[in-house]
């Protein structure tokens, strides 16, 4: 996973991100897809371009309805009301620590119900580890060419 604070909205703050979750992977030879909202940072070539060029296939929202990304939505809520990000902390740097904080908490420590009450950072490292699937089938995503 990668993610990045900082007090813009800049595309190279989301490419920053990017470069993180590809330095952490663990598994790289399977595919990826990236799926995100239709926000401009996600959109701007130079972020599609880079996210493509280290064979991600990029997908996004048909609208701007956050039910369409409800994963990403609720991982941003748990870390806003759970480990307080909601508030206002003016200071970046304290900002940074608190969210790497939240982060490294939620991945490490907090167990989930949708995981068997396991933590997701043992789940990602345990392939043989069953949990529950929101995804509908099992289908067989391909590439769309356009």
């Amino acid at each position: 996973m990668g993610y990045k604070l900082d007090n813009n909205m800049k595309t190279s703050l989301c490419t920053e991100a990017l470069q993180m979750a590809i330095k952490n992977r663990k598994y790289p030879n399977k595919k990826l897809i990236h799926h995100s909202d239709r926000g401009f940072q996600y959109c701007n070539p130079k972020y599609t371009e880079f996210a493509e060029s280290n064979g991600i296939m990029m997908s996004m929202t048909e609208q701007y309805d956050p039910y369409e990304n409800a994963i990403a939505e609720r991982i941003n809520r748990t870390l806003k009301y759970e480990y307080g990000l909601r508030n206002c902390i003016k200071n970046t740097v304290i900002a940074q620590q608190i969210t790497k904080q939240a982060v490294s908490i939620y991945n490490n420590l907090r167990t989930h119900f949708s995981l068997d009450l396991r933590k997701p950072a043992e789940v990602h490292l345990n392939p043989n580890i069953k949990y529950k699937s929101y995804r509908r089938n099992n289908v067989n995503l391909t590439e769309l060419l356009i």
